[in-house]
């Protein structure tokens, strides 16, 4: 065990002790030292600060330094009582300021002690206070800060993270900086009081057991007692000003001394102007300090006159070569390589949408989508850049996915949209339009007709709501293309540190990263949820030494989720569904073409156009009655049947027999046949 693990302990233990235990002179005058020395070394410390969290021991180091300087306190007020004497420090402190004359020496002390309690120490207390409500009270808007510059890219999830952890660590600091505080400013009133308690004790120990005269017991226990209070309060000035100087520090990068030159004298019509006025005050009051100093501020001022114009020319000078450097400098093209995975720009119009400063919200929303993203279907959302775009007309927005438009919208800002979902008994008027994201009519309104909209049976949204549904639909479309090998290798590793054999068995000794992201990428694009990731391991696992095709993969994870891909679209009563003709069936299971990379359905244009018509009839009948339509296939057949109808239908849900939660119960109202 190290020295410096038990050095603390061993302090406070021995500060402890110092309460009880008598102190011998010359071990008493060592620690009065140190405890001066110490107050000075902190308080120099804090002058140099450029953040206050740079010094995050201070709050803790303030109550150490509290209870020592009392237990010296007591320790002093024990020899003094006892023996008349406290050591060479504190008989020199009195000696040295009292001068021979008790009343000046106590009238100095009050002085000290009454700054340091009701100015430095009260004030410190205040801004304690003050910066501990309002950090707590600014957390919430620096947190929505860093999402927002994590949504647009400004900054990488590590760096989120440090500022994240910054926040806390500043929020917990002022909030030990206000308790400790306390222990401030009931230290110096402890020093009030064992002053006096040392003054009347000393003349009745003085006067009474020690038989001494009035005039020699008020100059020995005074002289004493004025050492004593002055050993006490000078260090406890310089912490009080210490605290004052961390409570009130701005984050900075140069310490106080450079900013006070910088700030402060650093305008040279200010300097002019004060010297102007200690020129004319020098005919009234003191004449030769007054003329010094209009002098010396006539000459700083001068010379930051000058350096200003330096600086000012040499900026100009920079500016010029960098223009000239950037002219003659190839373009690097690195940067314009970069393919953002999801973008969202709009016009002008829409830009307070996405300013906080402006009461716009769209950021919040960006990072709710991420995060109900993760929790709907299990996969963490690439970041998404906002941008705006000076070629889209005013309200327009557009959506790219790894750079090409995926979607675009127009939107009216001071306006809300309501849609008619088909069941709007009246309609209401306003600018006719449709809703981007699934194509329903909608009607622009104003905020006063929103709620005769509601009670007309339409649903009302604002603009942000509008993008932000849009947005959603657009990622689910195309999560299957957002998802790389990097991100698969992320929920692999999440998965490693609970369950690590079942990933050790799996990668790479029976697939690799790019074959799991396949099979992945396979469910994201039929809408299954990918939370269940040790399900889906398992599976691969179970079924990987069977076979390679990915394709055939996936349908065996499907079954193996069979009850939440199920639950997702069937309801616990009876549900409606379409089934295929068992000879449709066999036709696709007969045009199947199996090769060494794969296997595809081979059938015949005619017999594929009668399918697809023949679906696209049940699809109707299903809509006319207000149902979802669910295809329901064997599990041989699914796949491609699938595959079959996704270009013409692609929102079509098709399950098979086995992937039916057995407590379920479907009934076949349609049939697809040839």
């Amino acid at each position: 065990m190290k020295f410096r693990n038990v050095s603390v302990p061993i302090m406070i233990v021995a500060v402890i002790l110092m309460f009880i235990l008598p102190i011998p002179d010359l071990i008493l005058d060592i620690l009065l030292s140190i405890n001066i020395m110490l107050s000075a070394i902190i308080l120099l410390n804090t002058i140099y600060l450029k953040d206050a969290l740079q010094l995050s021991i201070f709050p803790s180091f303030l109550v150490f330094a509290t209870v020592f300087r009392l237990s010296l306190n007591v320790s002093t007020t024990k020899l003094i009582l006892a023996e008349g004497r406290a050591g060479k420090v504190i008989d020199g402190f009195g000696r040295f300021v009292a001068r021979d004359n008790p009343v000046v020496g106590f009238i100095i002390f009050l002085i000290i002690m009454l700054v340091n309690f009701l100015v430095i120490t009260k004030g410190a207390e205040r801004i304690s206070e003050v910066a501990a409500r309002f950090t707590l009270d600014a957390m919430p808007g620096k947190q929505m800060a860093i999402d927002a510059d994590l949504n647009t890219g400004l900054i990488t999830e590590n760096e989120a993270k440090e500022r994240r952890k910054n926040i806390q660590r500043e929020s917990d600091f002022y909030g030990a900086m206000d308790g400790a505080s306390k222990f401030v400013k009931n230290d110096a009133i402890a020093g009030i009081i064992i002053t006096f308690l040392n003054i009347i004790g000393g003349l009745i120990i003085g006067m009474v057991m020690k038989k001494m005269e009035f005039r020699d017991a008020l100059q020995n226990y005074i002289v004493l007692t004025i050492g004593d209070g002055l050993v006490s309060q000078i260090p406890a000035l310089m912490i009080s000003v210490a605290t004052s100087f961390v409570v009130t520090r701005a984050a900075s990068e140069s310490d106080i001394s450079e900013d006070l030159v910088q700030q402060v004298f650093s305008n040279p019509k200010v300097l002019y102007i004060a010297s102007g006025m200690s020129f004319i005050l020098s005919f009234f009051l003191a004449r030769i300090p007054f003329l010094v100093l209009s002098g010396i501020l006539v000459f700083v001022a001068y010379k930051v006159s000058k350096r200003e114009q330096k600086d000012i020319k040499q900026e100009v000078e920079e500016e010029k070569e960098t223009q000239i450097s950037e002219i003659r400098r190839p373009e690097s093209v690195i940067s314009l390589m970069q393919v953002d995975p999801i973008e969202l720009e709009f016009g002008y119009a829409i830009i307070p949408m996405a300013d906080i400063n402006q009461g716009g919200d769209l950021l919040d929303r960006v990072v709710m989508i991420r995060r109900q993203f993760a929790l709907e279907m299990g996969m963490v959302v690439p970041i998404i850049r906002l941008r705006d775009n000076i070629q889209l007309n005013p309200n327009e927005y557009v959506i790219k996915i790894k750079g090409v438009e995926a979607a675009r919208g127009e939107l009216m800002t001071d306006h809300f949209l309501a849609i008619n979902s088909g069941i709007v008994d009246e309609e209401i008027e306003g600018i006719k339009t449709f809703e981007p994201t699934f194509g329903l009519p909608a009607v622009w309104i104003n905020e006063t007709q929103a709620d005769k909209a509601e009670m007309l049976g339409y649903t009302v949204v604002d603009p942000p709501s509008v993008v932000a549904t849009h947005l959603s639909e657009v990622i689910k479309q195309y999560a299957h293309l957002l998802l790389g090998r990097q991100d698969v290798q992320l929920l692999i590793d999440n998965v490693k540190q609970n369950y690590p054999v079942i990933v050790d068995e799996l990668v790479p000794k029976l697939m690799t990263v790019g074959e799991i992201q396949k099979v992945i990428a396979n469910l994201l694009k039929e809408g299954v949820c990918i939370r269940d990731m040790v399900t889906i391991l398992e599976t691969l696992a179970d079924y990987a030494p069977i076979t390679r095709d990915t394709d055939m993969l996936t349908e065996y994870v499907r079954q193996a989720l069979g009850r939440s891909i199920s639950n997702k679209y069937l309801d616990n009563g009876k549900s409606a569904v379409i089934t295929l003709d068992p000879e449709l069936e066999k036709i696709i299971m007969d045009s199947i073409q199996r090769t060494e990379s794969g296997s595809y359905l081979a059938l015949e244009p005619g017999i594929a156009d009668n399918i697809i018509n023949s679906v696209s009839k049940q699809i109707q009948r299903f809509v006319e009655i207000g149902q979802q339509p669910i295809i329901l296939t064997a599990p041989v057949v699914r796949l491609y049947f699938k595959r079959l109808t996704e270009h013409v239908i692609p929102n079509l849900i098709v399950l098979s027999y086995n992937e039916l939660d057995s407590k379920l119960e479907v009934q076949s109202i349609g049939m697809v046949s040839v």
